[in-house]
């Protein structure tokens, strides 16, 4: 298998895999010995960032519990990033809808650390702006964690670009943490934060973390035009994806099947490894729910393509 190969997360010295774990399935769709599993395949790929959420689970919190128990001695081999700021249903206590404030982000932060059984977070991401609260109470309270050493860096989720350098601004500015992150929808098949998000990342120095690489499930070739989606697929599985299915870029879909097999390359191959070649990324994070899984994502995700690669790409895609 390649060797794992690490980068910068923006302009940090935070070093995080190529490939990272996604744990929004955990406890959902992966056990707890599914979880190990996972684990050891990332300990033995090279895999290092494992990012989850205090809203993942069956219920809010389950995927940090999970996570938590299972880590054990191994907590300082990975770089552990979790996010704050969606509903937690009361879980955090009662928020009224302002999940950015002092107030609430001290209260997230302690239950998160809790779940997870460790002194620090890694990477500690706000999960979608806070139209309510002031972004310079927001800043000052996650430095505060961070100079209390319960955060390492502090990063954000679903921003668009004129947030990200307001946020990096405020930050300079005041002598606050800068958010060295930018966690968004991204993938080959939905290219719309090269737009204005990217050139913002280059710009304030931040690293872009992609989250849905795979578009649910259409990049890794398992579905296909017109037809049901497999037995054992997520889409079989939810009765309710049926309209996505039938309404997805099946053009866009079929032109990067091309692609890959003009190259001897699977699907994976092209949306992991063509994703994490864009400017900006620094970790293409997928979700998994088993070791294989993990190992297959880690195989394509290290695929880098030349130059005349990513120019076919940018037409494939129409971004030329």
């Amino acid at each position: 298998m390649t060797e794992m190969t690490y980068r910068p997360l923006g302009d940090s010295g935070l070093m995080v895999s190529t490939v990272g774990v996604g744990c929004n399935a955990f406890s959902r769709r992966v056990d707890r010995d599914g979880c190990r599993e996972i684990l050891a395949a990332a300990l033995d790929t090279g895999v290092t960032l494992f990012d989850t959420a205090d809203i993942y689970g069956v219920q809010p919190g389950a995927s940090e519990e999970m996570l938590g128990e299972v880590l054990g001695a191994h907590r300082g081999e990975i770089v552990l990033a979790t996010k704050f700021g969606m509903d937690m249903r009361g879980a955090n206590g009662a928020d009224h809808g302002v999940r950015g404030s002092r107030r609430y982000i001290r209260r997230a932060a302690e239950a998160s650390l809790r779940r997870l059984q460790t002194d620090h977070i890694d990477l500690y991401q706000l999960h979608r702006p806070d139209e309510i609260t002031p972004l310079d109470e927001t800043l000052a309270a996650l430095s505060e964690l961070v100079r209390e050493g319960k955060v390492r860096y502090v990063g954000c989720s679903n921003f668009a670009a004129w947030q990200l350098v307001d946020a990096d601004w405020t930050a300079r500015t005041a002598g606050y943490e800068r958010f060295i992150s930018a966690q968004n929808q991204y993938s080959l098949l939905d290219r719309s934060v090269e737009a204005e998000l990217v050139p913002a990342c280059e710009q304030v120095g931040a690293g872009i973390l992609p989250f849905f690489p795979l578009e649910h499930g259409l990049l890794t070739g398992k579905y296909r035009r017109g037809a049901d989606a497999p037995a054992g697929s997520r889409a079989a599985r939810e009765p309710e994806r049926a309209q996505w299915l039938q309404e997805a870029d099946w053009d866009r879909i079929e032109a990067l099947e091309s692609f890959a097999k003009e190259r001897d390359l699977s699907m994976l191959h092209v949306a992991l490894g063509g994703l994490a070649a864009q400017p900006a990324v620094a970790s293409v994070i997928a979700g998994v729910t088993s070791g294989e899984q993990l190992r297959t994502n880690v195989e394509a995700g290290l695929w880098e393509p030349e130059a005349a690669d990513l120019v076919a790409l940018d037409e494939v895609t129409g971004t030329a």
